[in-house]
């Protein structure tokens, strides 16, 4: 008996149909992230390589709690306290920091299909897995972790990573905390030799509003990344054992050691949803104390300033 052309086609098409339906969720990728990646600093280089001043909470929507709970740090603890001298960043402030990444595709070994990424970072070995096969989030009394939860989707070339199950840490290093009830978007984009991230971070306990950066790394094919042991000591001496450095409400008075050094009005430094938009900029109060000549990170990244030097004129001499 003869099959007539059209009722093979329908046969096929219809087999095809039921592989797919039944065969288990697996992500085709779109766009190859693997390899190293070199990061690029020209966003944010000042907070991202020297570091956050003390006291600036520009440009993040922190609420009352926030703004208190930043007021109280002390970068004394980070030198007297072990346990925050190995503390890894959070996998929301993981790419912000100094260091090279390495992405890795993990890859079914039957069906060749992408099921995660699988991120490395070079400082204090941080890593992260990315599911991209369609499992669930696990419940809010899973574990949570310094890296978090993550899963990706392909929206056409771009992929779009969310986050749960985030140990408390920090969104920047000068105090501004974050809490284990935060989540986080990103959203990967690689054009070329270059792969930009952009970050919205959601926390109901110290922000009014999403927190949005981004970063941009190129890629380095010759990279080779190697260990970073982080070992415990105490550095300075501390009264008690349990003795936590920090400053009682009211009591730090470094906060406005900032606007004196930049010459910016004092309640501009305590951040807030207003202070993210632009507009805000034409009715920000006139600073106390302005100044007329920068000697504090004058054109940090740019020209003889490349590695951002507190105060390169002066130490040129």
């Amino acid at each position: 008996m003869r099959t007539h052309p059209i009722a093979w086609l329908l046969t096929a098409a219809l087999a095809t149909l039921a592989i797919t339906v039944l065969m288990p969720t697996l992500a085709l990728a779109q766009t190859d992230f693997e390899g190293g990646w070199a990061s690029i600093y020209h966003e944010d280089l000042p907070e991202r390589l020297p570091g956050p001043e003390l006291g600036d909470y520009m440009g993040f929507p922190i609420n009352d709690a926030g703004r208190l709970r930043a007021d109280s740090y002390d970068a004394d603890r980070i030198s007297i306290v072990p346990e925050y001298q190995c503390r890894p960043h959070g996998g929301d402030y993981q790419m912000r920091g100094l260091s090279n990444m390495r992405i890795d595709a993990i890859l079914d070994p039957v069906t060749q299909q992408l099921v995660a990424w699988h991120t490395r970072m070079g400082f204090q070995e941080m890593e992260r897995t990315i599911w991209m096969d369609g499992r669930p989030h696990p419940d809010d009394m899973a574990a949570h972790t310094w890296s978090g939860f993550s899963t990706g989707t392909w929206q056409n070339n771009m992929l779009n990573v969310y986050t749960t199950h985030l140990k408390e840490n920090y969104m920047r290093r000068n105090g501004i905390p974050r809490s284990d009830k935060a989540t986080f978007t990103e959203h990967w984009m690689r054009h070329g030799n270059y792969l930009t991230i952009v970050t919205s971070i959601n926390d109901p306990a110290f922000l009014t509003e999403p927190l949005v950066r981004s970063q941009t790394w190129v890629l380095d094919p010759g990279q080779r990344m190697g260990r970073d042991i982080c070992e415990y000591a105490e550095e300075l001496p501390r009264e008690r054992k349990d003795y936590v450095p920090h400053h009682l409400p009211g009591t730090n008075g470094y906060l406005t050691e900032v606007a004196d050094w930049y010459g910016l009005p004092s309640i501009v430094l305590r951040g807030g949803v207003e202070t993210i938009y632009p507009e805000y900029r034409s009715k920000m109060p006139q600073p106390e104390k302005p100044k007329l000549v920068c000697d504090r990170y004058c054109d940090c990244g740019a020209g003889a300033n490349g590695g951002c030097l507190l105060a390169p004129t002066r130490r040129a001499r």
